[in-house]
């Protein structure tokens, strides 16, 4: 509409211009004498019939279509939850593309200024305790959620009053998924796990990490894997002015550089490699080949049940091949090293989490040694990764159960890929060398709630379609991860969602002055509001018997692994307490009750201890 009133004006202001320019003989209508004494609202009224002229041709059809379609059935009614920016966006996209056959009744948003308002033509029809009398009497066939910054508990509402309503719910991705700020009907998807876990977003100082991009040789070992391939995704975007993707599956190197070529829109080079990070040798052809400035270690086993069974291999590639790759680092003169560790690195019962505190530690001398930024990056799991426990509930579900879950108390922390990607980057910018930061990861979000969520959102009832079987913690799990090291001291950082642990309190944790009063090892809060997190004692209640620094096993040697035995060498088995505090019960099985949940207490016939 813009364009048409700006071509408008500007027609109108050259012919009349060329009145007075023209010479007499070319304006036979117009004697010269009168052509200076026109009235003056001639152009206005030229311009406003132009207008109609112009713009009335180009909306005839369109309006002609929208009346087309109000008359017709074919269209499927919708409803768009969300009356802010990316509602707007999907109302407009509907309206603006018939051919879609989605037709766009009106609008719920719980905004009180925006009751009775007309947006898009499109009334706002109440807030979300309407939704049930909305559907009955607009009737339409779908709702779409469009609030890409809305925490997950907020879209857990919506779905669950959608469903009770009896209308189909889908949904936009999150702020963390939407880089580009651009909103359309092609990325209405289902609704999932991601969307009900999903955090209220976190403004990242995207300039300062790119003033550390931009420009710069990145190389990301583990390219292939979940976090490995979005470091590559966000460095890219940032600028990077070559990409080395260092990978030991060459699949998922192939499948990572064909899409990051795909959507290549500048003169990058991305270089694929395929390389183990314990072949010292290989690593100084690489490192002195591309001589990279800034290093993502993403790469690491870290099946924390597998790697019970395989100590060797997950020393040798945690331990050995970080040593490796910190090493030829400092030798290439490489400016900033980021480790990506995990929360199962603190206070550590599994052979991975150790491994992985170990690699911290490395860290934290090199950079004690050369004075660079090599820092290291703490946080729990991602949903969505390949070894993600969601997709072992969704292939459980889709073949019609039981969902198993471990322990009834089990609790995670999860984020997703994209947005601790964010965080990641963001803290590497801040590092000034020698720092553990550690990703502000919300609350823990019980596992048992989390098959729940996902069997609904399947469209299915727990108890009715499917049961959730509880078969006991595997060998190396606690019921709770921790985010901090006892005697570890964890201050905020520029960021809200960044702490840094100081870890230089070994001794005094030795001395006794990590202690609490009562004798109990301290840690931090992460939902501390002081810049200088206090420090409580640790509810020994959930506490498992943890590692050293690997103590407990030589380097090389291997526990038993038989199928329904766990390595009791290494791991003995922790005194259990249910959630009330009742009696201790000994061994992986806890009892539960309620409808659709089965107890195990022991491990199915053939089954490893270690799967």
């Amino acid at each position: 509409m813009l364009s048409v009133a700006l071509a408008t004006a500007i027609n109108t202001l050259l012919f009349f211009s060329s009145l007075r320019l023209l010479p007499p003989s070319l304006i036979p209508l117009f004697p010269y004498p009168l052509t200076p004494f026109l009235p003056r609202s001639i152009p206005l009224i030229d311009g406003m019939l132009t207008l109609m002229a112009v713009g009335g041709s180009r909306f005839s059809v369109r309006l002609a279509e929208r009346w087309r379609r109000r008359g017709s059935p074919g269209g499927k009614r919708v409803l768009i939850i969300g009356a802010g920016d990316a509602g707007r966006m999907i109302a407009r996209e509907m309206q603006n593309n018939p051919q879609l056959g989605l037709e766009p009744v009106g609008f719920i948003d719980d905004d009180p200024n925006k009751q009775g308002m007309k947006i898009q033509g499109l009334p706002v029809l109440g807030d979300r305790e309407r939704i049930s009398e909305v559907v009955r009497d607009y009737k339409p066939r779908q709702a779409i959620i469009a609030m890409p910054t809305a925490p997950g508990k907020t879209i857990r509402r919506f779905v669950e009053l959608c469903q009770q309503a009896g209308v189909e719910t889908k949904t936009i991705p999150g702020i963390y998924e939407l880089l580009s700020g651009r909103v359309s009907v092609s990325q209405i998807r289902d609704v999932r796990i991601e969307d009900l876990l999903r955090r209220e977003p976190v403004k990242i100082e995207t300039d300062q990490v790119a003033r550390m991009i931009r420009g710069k040789r990145v190389l990301v070992s583990g390219a292939g894997g979940s976090i490995g391939a979005e470091l590559c995704r966000q460095a890219l975007q940032h600028g990077a002015a070559e990409l080395i993707l260092l990978g030991h599956g060459e699949n998922s190197i192939f499948h990572i550089t064909r899409e990051l070529l795909s959507v290549l829109q500048s003169p990058v080079s991305i270089v694929p490699v395929i390389a183990d990070i314990r072949d010292r040798r290989r690593l100084q052809s690489i490192f002195e080949k591309h001589r990279p400035h800034i290093v993502f270690h993403a790469a690491a086993h870290k099946h924390v049940p597998l790697m019970e069974c395989n100590v060797a291999e997950a020393v040798t590639n945690n331990v050995l091949g970080t040593q490796c790759l910190i090493e030829v680092a400092e030798q290439t003169d490489v400016e900033r090293f980021v480790l990506i560790s995990t929360d199962k690195a603190v206070n550590p019962t599994s052979v991975m989490g150790a491994t992985k505190r170990v690699a911290e530690k490395l860290v934290e001398a090199a950079a004690a040694r050369n004075g660079r930024v090599f820092v290291a990056v703490r946080f729990g799991n991602v949903l969505g990764s390949r070894g993600s426990v969601v997709n072992i509930f969704r292939e459980q579900i889709a073949r019609g159960g039981p969902v198993t879950v471990t322990h009834p108390d089990m609790r995670r922390y999860f984020m997703t890929i994209p947005e601790a990607v964010q965080l990641v980057l963001q803290a590497a910018a801040i590092g000034q060398g020698g720092e553990i930061f550690v990703l502000d990861m919300g609350e823990p979000v019980p596992i048992v709630e989390l098959a729940r969520d996902l069997i609904r959102l399947s469209g299915l009832e727990v108890g009715r379609d499917i049961d959730i079987e509880f078969i006991g913690a595997r060998p190396g799990e606690k019921l709770f991860e921790e985010l901090f090291a006892e005697g570890e001291v964890c201050q905020r950082t520029q960021h809200e969602k960044v702490f840094v642990c100081r870890n230089g309190l070994v001794g005094e944790m030795d001395n006794g002055k990590g202690k609490g009063e009562d004798g109990e090892r301290n840690h931090c809060d992460p939902h501390d509001d002081g810049s200088l997190l206090r420090a409580h004692p640790v509810d020994a209640r959930h506490r498992r018997p943890h590692w050293g620094v690997l103590g407990g096993a030589a380097v090389g040697e291997q526990p038993a692994c038989r199928p329904g035995r766990a390595s009791a060498s290494l791991f003995p088995r922790a005194t259990l307490r249910d959630s009330a505090g009742g009696a201790p019960t000994r061994g992986p099985g806890t009892a539960a009750s309620g409808r659709g949940l089965r107890s195990g207490g022991r491990s199915r016939p053939g089954r490893s201890r270690c799967w």
